[in-house]
């Protein structure tokens, strides 16, 4: 049986990596798994306590709101006044999703179709690749990344796509590349947006891992951003709530109201408790991003620390909870694949392959932040003995 859209995904290279870990572990031996994005860090108490308070009312056990309960677009909006300063209208102006995975596939929906081109940044995480894919829109890709200069890439590539492109998808701090941007930047955007009749759609993933002062803006603190922009932001990463999969769409009106409108037609909304307990934990634990920020920082310090002492030398990133590490030239032959393979067979340490990223990937590889300080270490051994080279 041919099935067009899951035929036209490639290899999914992470896959191989996985299976290669698995086998090692299945062995009896102890891999450092620093490859897939999976945050560790407990949930907030609260959201516990207030899901299992939720969960035992009955009433909570039907059918929710696919575009969120009122409250917890009340408390999301509340959120980025505190935070960003941003006054958004909960009615109109805020949508929750299952997660922003769901969010920006479904956004994507209704956005873009066959004949429609849309610009993605590349290397990035593969759903802002995919997503407009799976809609059927055709992709050109911006090159972002080291030595790379963005706007410039950007010009590019809008002049040589044809159609002209209906969306621009970005996310700042940028998963895999760690790039980080600032208002001044943000504005940039709204300008070309506005220039060239593109609207953008920025995934706000690591809007509270910023690192020695530098905090991740919001496209929407742009004044008339919500003319050209709409904006995912999601609990996975602030508040450690992975599995919850609580994200939000936030930003123009017509926009919110259209991914509204598909829901309608896909979904009942996340499960009533978890709303309920999303709900209180943005209202009662609004400090609890700037633990799990510190958390981050003391990982990505141990890993570059622990990276130069081996003689990998990689700039500490300002922003995400991932590490984009230039394969070192003794090993650039290898490919990020094979270099990754071999981590797994010679240091028992998971990494993801740039590769798995799209173009511009090749040449790097990922580390996740998702292993504490001490299990970090024990990587960093690990590596200091497979990767003779560097000494």
């Amino acid at each position: 049986m041919e099935f067009r859209r899951i035929d036209a995904l490639p290899p999914y290279v992470f896959a191989e990596i996985d299976a290669l870990k698995m086998q090692a572990r299945r062995a009896g031996e102890d891999v450092v798994d620093l490859g897939f994005g999976n945050p560790d860090i407990a949930s907030p108490e609260i959201a516990v306590e207030k899901l299992r308070e939720a969960v035992l009312n009955p009433r909570n056990h039907r059918y929710s709101a696919s575009r969120g309960i009122p409250k917890i677009r009340l408390a999301i909006t509340d959120l980025y006044k505190r935070r960003f300063g941003v006054e958004l209208d909960p009615e109109t102006q805020a949508c929750t999703t299952i997660g922003a995975k769901e969010g920006f596939s479904h956004l994507m929906w209704a956005l873009l179709g066959p004949g429609d081109t849309a610009l993605v940044p590349s290397p990035s995480y593969p759903i802002h690749i995919w997503g407009p894919i799976l809609a059927g829109a055709a992709v050109h890709y911006v090159r972002l990344g080291p030595g790379q200069e963005f706007f410039t890439n950007l010009y590019a590539a809008y002049d040589q796509a044809w159609p002209r492109p209906r969306v621009l998808v970005v996310s700042f701090p940028h998963n895999p590349t760690t790039t980080c941007v600032d208002l001044d930047f943000m504005q940039q955007l709204v300008d070309f947006a506005r220039e060239r009749d593109v609207f953008i759609v920025h995934d706000l993933a690591y809007a509270d891992l910023g690192f020695d002062g530098y905090e991740p803006p919001s496209i929407l603190q742009v004044p008339g951003a919500t003319d050209v922009a709409v904006e995912h932001y999601s609990m996975t990463k602030s508040f450690s709530m992975a599995g919850w999969r609580v994200g939000f769409l936030l930003g123009n009106a017509e926009v919110v109201a259209a991914l509204g409108r598909l829901k309608s037609y896909l979904d009942y909304g996340t499960f009533q408790p978890i709303q309920i307990a999303a709900t209180v934990t943005m209202n009662e634990a609004p400090d609890y991003p700037k633990y799990a920020n510190s958390i981050y920082r003391g990982r990505r310090d141990a890993l570059i620390d622990g990276l130069a002492r081996i003689g990998w030398e990689i700039e500490k990133p300002k922003g995400t909870m991932f590490v984009w590490a230039p394969i070192p030239e003794p090993y650039e032959e290898l490919g990020s694949v094979e270099f990754a393979k071999m981590l797994i067979r010679e240091a028992k340490v998971a990494v993801s392959p740039g590769m798995g990223f799209g173009p511009g990937g090749e040449g790097f590889v990922r580390f996740a932040l998702v292993e504490n300080e001490q299990r970090i270490s024990q990587a960093t051994r690990g590596l200091r003995g497979a990767l003779p080279k560097l000494s």
